[in-house]
């Protein structure tokens, strides 16, 4: 028995760890099995009284402020108090985990329907809204850019779910999510208590059509409780599972997420979302091996084989890199080949920001399973590339045709397709491009959706005319990450000074583009982006510490034109910012509002992302 947080603490004989006069009463009831693990207890918590010197408030953990009465810890006092009315948690682990709560059932689809009637987006931007009838052209430019429905009122994104709750917010996709979190050796002390109140976090936020699991790992994985809605009772034992966690042991990432991708493949009952959350501050000890070629690591032995085949990606790992010594490669390639996004938190105090935006997206899903279909219109225009970042895209082999998979979106997401086409000689209009898109709504129907062919008019001479300045936007974050690409390339063959020149002239070439002379922001934010990398690149010292996993977390942005956590960069103008969803900015908003910044660091949440389209 010991004493912290103002409370005495009960260290049961499975390690399990509960506040004295919580368990105790749980005792007192008659339950002498542990309330995680229903191992049965020898040594019984006597109801005694109990002296500590730790006095009551709030307290802090090496300078973060830890208050002992927030919602967290509130919620987590409850637990014990009415455990005979609760379902146990459990960490003996079945053969198969088919053992997930019922979903809750929905309400009704006609009232599903009337707050589904928000559509997509769907607009077209041609490099030049003209060419001369004499000239053909070669490699012309064409953006697709696409917008999901906006968030509906009544969802409650950043909304701290209360303890009468008996729905989810209508107005998204309920989602079966799997945090697979690192409690190492390394994670003990002020990370695993940052840790827990994250998940606290995380967990307050989730509804009651929502299910969590979570994997636990240090050498070993287990499974803390089996997918269960997060409902009232369901928060409650959640959140003492987590409080229950104690640091220890290796690096197995791997074992974590084969069991986490377990949770997600046995289920019984299924979510239209699901997603798995990773968070290790180190280096995985027991699974990664040199690859032959070169004595390069092999990362995709991290991932599970289901999810390297599953060419859709529907199932996406959000990786979390926490402090100076995780691997970031291993972390960045998990995220990329199951489609989801790696982050990079430089500074401790800022996991909880960084799991509010990852959720604050995740819990706003309005569009699943889009594809973006082109074909091209005068028998002359032939496609000739497609630059969809990550996104799986498919062009005909007689370049008449594309697709792109976009998957699923956040309410309030923007994506950027760049297309090149070659263009004949003609007297007449010509007419480019047909392009639809279909995907399945909340309501689970399928949504078509077409615009107007994209044309050009075709003058006898030559018209001035600046370039579109969308179509020039997107050229310029392209030309960017390819950069980013290359520098790093070079970073890591050791040429620091050849990667800082790379970005230079990048910065160069963008700072001559029509877009920045046009004053542009996301033009003007890809500058700063860069030179930020710049400055993180002055030594290999710096390089190892943070280069490197900023650089991977900006490229994971830029590939899927998501929002992600890059060290912790606060300034609003970078390019940190630019894929932030109102949704996300408001989850993130509220989990600064509750927790205090560091003195002298300025709140990271910003203004809906501007427009400049």
């Amino acid at each position: 028995m010991r004493s912290g947080h103002g409370q005495a603490l009960f260290t049961a004989e499975c390690s399990h760890k509960f506040h004295f006069h919580c368990i105790s009463s749980n005792v007192k009831h008659g339950n002498h099995v542990c309330p995680v693990c229903r191992a049965k207890w020898k040594e019984i918590p006597l109801n005694r009284s109990l002296s500590s010197n730790i006095p009551d408030g709030r307290r802090g953990i090496n300078g973060v402020q830890l208050p002992q009465q927030d919602a967290y810890v509130a919620l987590l006092h409850q637990v014990p108090n009415r455990q005979r009315g609760v379902r146990r948690l459990h960490t003996f682990e079945p053969t198969d985990f088919n053992d997930d709560e019922s979903l809750q059932q929905t309400e009704a689809t006609d009232s599903l329907n009337s707050r589904s009637k928000k559509t997509a987006e769907i607009s077209t931007y041609p490099e030049f809204s003209s060419i001369p009838q004499s000239s053909s052209q070669d490699g012309f430019s064409v953006l697709i850019h696409l917008k999901a429905p906006s968030a509906s009122s009544d969802q409650a994104t950043g909304r701290l779910v209360n303890e009468s709750s008996v729905r989810s917010p209508s107005g998204r996709a309920p989602v079966d999510l799997v945090t697979v979190i690192d409690i190492s050796g390394s994670m003990a002390g002020t990370k695993l208590a940052l840790l827990k109140r994250a998940m606290g976090f995380v967990i307050q936020h989730l509804g009651p059509s929502d299910r969590l699991s979570v994997i636990a790992f240090s050498s070993s994985a287990r499974r803390l409780f089996h997918l269960q809605r997060m409902s009232h009772y369901g928060r409650q034992q959640a959140l003492q599972a987590i409080n229950s966690l104690g640091a220890g042991g290796g690096t197995n990432i791997a074992e974590a997420l084969k069991k986490a991708t377990k949770v997600i493949e046995d289920r019984s009952y299924k979510n239209s979302v699901c997603s798995i959350i990773l968070l290790s501050d180190g280096q995985d000890t027991y699974n990664l091996s040199s690859n032959a070629r070169g004595g390069s690591k092999d990362y995709s032995t991290l991932v599970p084989q289901s999810i390297l085949d599953d060419t859709r990606r529907m199932l996406p790992i959000h990786a979390f890199g926490f402090g100076a010594d995780h691997d970031s490669d291993s972390l960045h390639s998990v995220a990329e080949a199951s489609g989801g996004t790696f982050s990079f938190i430089e500074d401790e105090g800022v996991m909880q920001d960084a799991f509010a935006q990852c959720i604050g997206g995740l819990l706003s899903v309005v569009v699943q399973e889009m594809r973006l279909n082109m074909e091209c219109v005068h028998p002359g225009v032939q496609l000739c590339s497609i630059k969809s970042g990550s996104y799986p895209s498919m062009m005909a082999r007689d370049g008449r045709s594309c697709s792109v998979d976009i998957g699923h979106l956040y309410a309030d997401e923007e994506r950027d397709i760049l297309l090149s086409v070659n263009i004949p000689q003609s007297r007449e209009q010509t007419s480019l491009l047909k392009v639809a898109c279909s995907y399945r709504d909340l309501t689970n129907e399928t949504i078509k959706l077409k615009v107007d062919e994209v044309k050009i008019n075709r003058p006898m001479s030559a018209i001035s005319e600046n370039v579109s300045i969308e179509v020039d936007r997107e050229r310029n974050r392209i030309q960017a990450a390819d950069s980013i690409e290359s520098a790093r390339a070079a970073a890591e063959r050791g040429a620091l000074a050849e990667a800082v020149t790379i970005l230079e002239d990048c910065r160069r070439r963008l700072s001559e583009s029509f877009a920045s002379r046009s004053g542009d922001r996301l033009s003007l934010a890809l500058d700063a982006e860069l030179r930020e990398m710049q400055e993180r690149m002055a030594s290999r010292q710096l390089y190892e510490a943070s280069g490197r996993a900023y650089m991977l977390s900006g490229l994971s942005s830029h590939s899927w034109q998501r929002a992600t956590t890059r060290g912790d960069s606060t300034e609003s103008s970078t390019i940190v910012h630019s894929y932030q969803t109102p949704s996300m900015v408001q989850m993130l908003q509220h989990s600064q509002s509750h927790i205090p910044s560091p003195p002298g660091q300025q709140p990271q949440a910003r203004p809906p992302r501007p427009s400049a389209r």
